[in-house]
């Protein structure tokens, strides 16, 4: 069945300036780190990308290694680009990235001019595009020098193949000198990912503050904290749960009685609130502007649309916020 989009796509989103450039972002994006490789099923991810659309999610985020296997991702997202998505290609903002290990020897990772590039040629192969929209080093190299990783950002929009670029996993420091690098040479740093949730908030001593100073804009991953950020643990770990297992996504000691005790008590503070725990996690993601949107994972229909939910309360109250401390600080 031919697919057409919701007409009224754009009146379910929220669209947040990214930093100080002319490009607005969903407050809510689709990450395809899982659940859309190789081993999961093509019809289900299908349906997800398309009731994302829907809902108004224009940005979708991918990496050169997401699968499983690595580069799985991107091909599925070029398939639906084909079938589903060509005739709204400009209505999308697609993203993808480098840096982790990707093919053997002494250039398939981290952040030389050699591996960004063809990286990045393979990407574009892969999901069928001539450019992507945004292109982002994956992790900071410590061997590479930073003038030689912004020089190739900077060589790949010259080229064509991107329009902005940015970083991500970055460091305060680390991401001021690159913005100023990537300054000097006329290609701005667009954007910064980082992992960012309640129980995650080191972005908290510097980043944010950096990235206001800088006009970056920023994109938080992980803001459910692998999935513990909802109500899916309030009672243990389910037998069929991927935290059961030997996953290296979410480990069963990161769910300890302690962590679980205060999803409880989250949770129930949620309720107050007209919400479900992964809705007020997201919430407090986006609460006071400092991020611009928030990147979900999902494997269901139901995970996207409760995310984009969240959109219905994005205010907190003074006392709100000092409970949800007061809850993490135990």
């Amino acid at each position: 069945m031919v697919y057409s989009a919701n007409a009224e796509r754009y009146g379910n989103m929220t669209y947040n300036r990214c930093g100080r450039s002319g490009l607005r972002l969903p407050a809510i994006s689709l990450g395809l780190w899982h659940n859309f490789g190789g081993i999961d099923s093509f019809e289900n991810g299908r349906a997800m990308l398309r009731r994302a659309f829907d809902l108004g999610i224009t940005h979708f985020d991918l990496a050169n290694n997401y699968g499983p296997p690595p580069g799985s991702a991107e091909e599925m997202f070029g398939q639906m680009l084909k079938q589903d998505f060509l005739p709204y290609r400009d209505e999308m903002i697609v993203s993808t990235k480098a840096g982790y290990y990707m093919w053997p020897g002494p250039y398939g990772e981290w952040g030389s001019k050699k591996n960004l590039v063809a990286s990045l040629n393979q990407s574009l192969k892969r999901m069928g595009l001539d450019y992507v929209d945004i292109f982002y080093h994956h992790r900071p190299d410590p061997n590479t020098p930073l003038e030689e990783t912004m020089a190739a950002l900077d060589l790949i929009v010259r080229q064509g193949k991107a329009l902005y670029v940015g970083i991500s996993n970055y460091g305060p420091e680390e991401t001021r000198e690159a913005a100023r690098i990537l300054r000097s040479l006329g290609t701005p740093c667009l954007i910064h990912q980082p992992r960012y949730s309640m129980m995650g908030r080191w972005v908290e001593d510097g980043l944010l503050d950096v990235l206001e100073e800088e006009g970056i804009g920023s994109i938080a991953f992980s803001p459910l904290n692998k999935g513990i950020l909802t109500d899916r643990y309030l009672n243990g770990i389910a037998p069929d749960s991927r935290a059961a297992g030997p996953s290296v996504f979410l480990r069963s000691e990161e769910l300890s009685e302690e962590v679980l005790g205060k999803v409880r008590q989250l949770n129930a503070l949620a309720q107050e609130r007209g919400q479900k725990l992964s809705q007020m996690a997201l919430a407090w993601v986006l609460r006071g502007g400092r991020v611009t949107s928030a990147l979900i994972g999902a494997s269901k229909i139901s995970q996207i649309e409760d995310a984009v939910g969240a959109l219905n309360n994005l205010n907190f109250s003074t006392e709100e916020l000092a409970r949800i401390d007061g809850i993490l600080a135990q």
